[in-house]
């Protein structure tokens, strides 16, 4: 561990996603005192941040007739309809008050094009947009990206995969996460998923007991 150059990446633990929220993950809140201990473990913090405009298509607000959960084409991309959330400057869009945020060193935002969602702390989904955190994490030497927040089978899931794609030793902290579940197997098949493709999975315990 000590030749590694660490990072922790928290990911979109805004209000509209913990209970109670307009996008709710269910548990969502019970993540938080998990993260801010975690937080004491490294030196290196960044958040990112879901930061929509109130026109963002990927609101099923914005396309009369439709209903969230529904999957539309969205300039060729399969996008699935939320409802209205993290819109910016919005209560839902603030973090969560009880996530420490003191050792936090940036706050990446991201889904600011109303024209593509973006799951991904690090590019939008059609990977065109970049948030900078890559260029960011480099620049600071980084070479291993722990991930955890919210919520595991879309914007966890996503930010890990591409953490790995650019070359970081990346780690999922299993139980630092929760996931939507629109079907219930969605998270055990997100931790799959992203194991196979080489990320690595611990639980908070092994972090916090080094």
């Amino acid at each position: 561990m000590e030749n590694h150059k660490k990072a922790l990446v928290l990911v979109d633990i805004q209000n509209d996603f913990i209970p109670g929220g307009a996008l709710a993950v269910n548990r969502g809140d019970e993540i938080i005192p998990i993260v801010n201990m975690l937080q004491k473990k490294f030196e290196l913090i960044v958040a990112t941040q879901d930061w929509h405009p109130a026109n963002h298509k990927s609101f099923a607000s914005n396309h009369p007739g439709k209903k969230p959960g529904e999957v539309i084409d969205l300039n060729g991309l399969p996008q699935v309809l939320w409802p209205d959330h993290c819109i910016q400057g919005s209560v839902g869009a603030e973090f969560h008050k009880d996530l420490q945020k003191d050792k936090w060193t940036a706050i990446f935002q991201k889904g600011k094009n109303p024209e593509v969602d973006s799951y991904s702390g690090f590019f939008d989904n059609a990977r065109r947009g970049d948030t900078g955190l890559g260029t960011y994490l480099k620049e600071k030497g980084v070479d291993q990206v722990y991930i955890c927040g919210l919520a595991l089978d879309y914007c966890v899931k996503f930010t890990a995969l591409d953490s790995k794609s650019l070359g970081f030793d990346t780690v999922l902290v299993t139980d630092a996460t929760r996931a939507v579940n629109l079907n219930p197997e969605d998270g055990n098949l997100s931790i799959q998923e992203l194991q196979n493709a080489g990320v690595k999975t611990l639980t908070s315990d092994s972090i916090l007991n080094q």
